[in-house]
């Protein structure tokens, strides 16, 4: 018989590049372990309190490694209210959508990593991997069907697939339209179809950078009368690392028509709007912006805003107004100066991204009108922060008190991640849906003191 070979031996050694990036990624993940806990974020609320910002050194690395839900087990909401598994063994089901039947579809998508080839790029694709951010993607969307209002699911089709990293949602008239991270695609849609069939119109081509697209969800919302579409579009680097002309269109929300005829930039300078709805009052555009990150622990704080026609909420140059961002060369004066002051900060590395009023009256009164904002959780600071459903009371289409959390133990007691909340919507019952990427799970959040409508 011949020799085994010494596989152990016969695995060639990294390269002097490997080994370097291995070194870097460690340094970042000690330096996310030492120095003791961060001030105290006050980068909540109207008036935020934003500390001086830090620079250089090496990034903290510090994702919760994604482990997922044990059996039986769930986040925590308030009292009176019950978390049941609405439809579990997803494959990271990222955004709702309420269909005016009731059917609820599901975005299943996941990030995909950067071949970028340089040390932060490899820094990137490590963090995500270990938040679960990484997965096979299914790169469809699922059809969910309660076709008795009693929050269990009766069937579950697979209404599209084959798509390109698919988030948004909006049903227009008789076409259901999606937002890929390349493109605005429409399909024709029937009252009740469980799914929809061909590729889809290509009706509006968005910007794309092949192998680093940056923050690639592309959220997508219709006005009340469906004569205006919008859809939000991240920026390709955290301060304009490639050049501003690369983020020609981005950190932005653009209208266009249903057609995807008269396309044009709403509003500009917000790095990465996901969240979008119509507040209930005032029928205003608000939005969950990610702001940028290495600026320190407590910078810059992620928030909440109404959003104007033609408005200019200083990404790269400046943050929450005036505030200017250094490290962004040249710099633009001009447009610092007409830098809107988002609304409301939700702290810092929050990572807010779902954004959902509350239309129903199912919940106690205090929950009306207001504002659910789904936090993905931090992966670059000390201290985790986010990991939860927050919520924000308004009152006249306005925010109205401080954030309070809704559901929480995403985190486990060794700060592992068993989920992480995402996109949110309100069922026909008028429970709250959280999409939960890491667990593979859509939760429903009931209040079960009111019966759900026959």
């Amino acid at each position: 018989m011949g020799k085994v070979a010494n596989k152990r031996a016969a695995r060639p050694l990294p390269s002097y590049i490997e080994r370097m990036r291995r070194i870097v990624l460690l340094l970042a993940l000690a330096l996310a372990a030492c120095g003791g806990a961060p001030p105290v974020d006050t980068g909540y609320g109207a008036n935020p309190e934003l500390p001086a910002p830090e620079s250089g050194g090496m990034p903290v690395v510090n994702a919760a490694r994604a482990v997922g839900w044990a059996e039986g087990s769930g986040p925590i909401a308030p009292a009176g209210f019950v978390v049941t598994r609405y439809a579990e063994g997803m494959a990271h089901p990222r955004w709702l959508y309420l269909l005016p039947n009731g059917d609820v579809l599901v975005a299943e998508t996941s990030s995909e990593a950067s071949e970028g080839g340089g040390v932060m790029d490899w820094i990137r694709n490590a963090v995500q991997r270990r938040a679960g951010a990484l997965a096979d993607n299914a790169n469809r969307i699922t059809l969910l069907r309660d076709a008795d209002g009693d929050g269990d699911v009766d069937e579950r089709h697979v209404f599209a697939e084959n798509l390109n990293q698919p988030i948004g949602m909006a049903l227009v008239g008789d076409y259901l339209y999606v937002a890929n991270t390349d493109a605005v695609l429409r399909f024709p849609y029937t009252a009740g179809a469980v799914r929809v069939t061909g590729a889809g119109e290509r009706i509006l081509e968005l910007p794309y950078r092949a192998g680093d697209n940056g923050h690639w969800t592309r959220n997508l919302i219709a006005n009340a009368d469906g004569s205006k579409l919008y859809v939000a579009v991240g920026s390709a680097s955290n301060i304009a690392d490639y050049g501003i002309e690369a983020e020609e269109g981005r950190a932005a929300i653009w209208e266009f028509n249903p057609d995807g005829s008269g396309a044009r930039v709403f509003a500009t300078g917000l790095r990465n709007p996901v969240g979008m709805d119509w507040a209930p009052d005032t029928n205003a555009l608000w939005t969950a912006v990610n702001e940028r990150d290495m600026l320190g622990d407590n910078l810059v704080p992620d928030y909440m805003t109404s959003v104007r026609d033609g408005g200019f909420y200083g990404w790269p140059y400046s943050y929450f107004g005036a505030n200017v961002d250094d490290r962004v060369q040249p710099q633009r004066p001009d447009l610092v100066a007409a830098a809107l002051v988002p609304d409301y900060a939700l702290g810092a590395h929050t990572a807010s991204l779902g954004l959902h009023f509350y239309r129903a009256d199912v919940f106690p009164e205090g929950y009306w009108n207001g504002v659910f904002v789904g936090q993905h959780g931090s992966w670059n600071r000390r201290e985790r922060v986010g990991y939860k459903v927050v919520f924000v009371p308004f009152e006249g289409g306005v925010p109205n008190g401080e954030v309070q959390d809704f559901l929480t133990g995403f985190l486990n007691e060794r700060g592992e991640a068993l989920g992480r909340p995402v996109g949110i919507a309100t069922d026909r019952t008028g429970a709250l849906l959280v999409a939960d990427d890491v667990g593979d799970i859509v939760w429903r959040v009931a209040y079960p003191d009111t019966p759900a409508p026959n």
